[in-house]
């Protein structure tokens, strides 16, 4: 007989995530890669984006594994982190900051309390950052990938390169409705370019403090919504002259408020978190 493994199912402006405390030894001995493709799958599991794993940290108050649907395992994930921060105010301990370790580095979500309650966090996502050999991306030694082409189906893509401790690909369009997310996103993924693969931003410049967003999430898919990716966007809005430094970005499943502060050069996330339904899965 198998043991039962307690979970919360959490949104992060339509990202979803499955979350399992790891604190008390309650993973030791199973395949977390493994575990993540068969607790994502939306048919045979419990379905979500990434399953997201509390553990105890030397260096922060804890420590986030996050899994990907596919079994591989991001740097970091910006609406996770939210949903993670949220999910130790409610079931941990109470904090108006947490530090929390990521492969990224240190996250540091500041809690949004309406009432009492959580609603969400603003999270320092730290320095973006552009240089070629950081994002990671193949080719000349340069500073910045700012509109360099890339060819993708023997057509010639304007990209913007940033890291926000994952790689991310930004391409501007004129209309968003109009971009192929599902042809171009896992070619541009899995482009020999990026020796990690890449994620996939699709963007539409409403007005200089308003996009709305698209994204190809490396390992997941087309998601409703990603952390990084909005806060990615925003920078290179900022490197090609085409947004302010704080704007509203719009996704399938909600709105983030990002802003890239001139002061320390950090981004800023700002945006929601909320627990969907808790449950437990069979560990066969």
């Amino acid at each position: 007989m198998g043991k039962n493994l307690k979970f919360m199912k959490m949104e992060g402006t339509g990202n979803d995530f499955v979350l399992v405390d790891g604190t008390g030894g309650e993973l030791e001995g199973i395949d977390l890669k493994d575990l993540a493709v068969r607790i994502c799958d939306r048919h045979f599991g419990i379905g979500a984006d990434g399953l997201l794993i509390v553990l105890p940290s030397q260096k922060a108050d804890y420590r986030m594994r996050i899994f990907n649907p596919d079994g591989s395992e991001p740097e970091m994930c910006g609406n996770g982190i939210r949903c993670f921060a949220k999910f130790l105010y409610d079931n941990k301990e109470k904090k108006d900051v947490y530090s929390i370790e990521t492969l990224a580095g240190i996250i540091v979500p500041a809690m949004i309390l309406e009432k009492g309650i959580a609603v969400g966090a603003e999270v320092d996502m730290g320095e973006p950052k552009l240089k070629r050999s950081e994002v990671p991306m193949k080719g000349k030694a340069k500073d910045k990938v700012i509109d360099e082409k890339l060819e993708v189906n023997g057509e010639a893509k304007k990209v913007t390169c940033v890291s926000m401790g994952n790689p991310h690909c930004v391409i501007f369009c004129k209309d968003i409705e109009k971009a192929n997310v599902k042809e171009l996103g896992p070619k541009i993924e899995n482009h020999p370019s990026f020796p990690e693969r890449t994620n996939v931003e699709f963007v539409e410049v409403i007005k200089e403090n308003e996009i709305e967003l698209k994204v190809w999430e490396r390992g997941a898919g087309e998601t409703l919504a990603c952390g990084t990716g909005a806060c990615a966007a925003v920078v290179a809005g900022v490197l090609k002259g085409l947004t302010k430094r704080r704007v509203l970005v719009h996704l399938p499943g909600g709105n983030l408020d990002i802003e890239w502060e001139k002061e320390d050069n950090h981004v800023a996330m700002r945006g929601p978190a909320r627990p969907v339904f808790e449950g437990t899965y069979p560990l066969i």
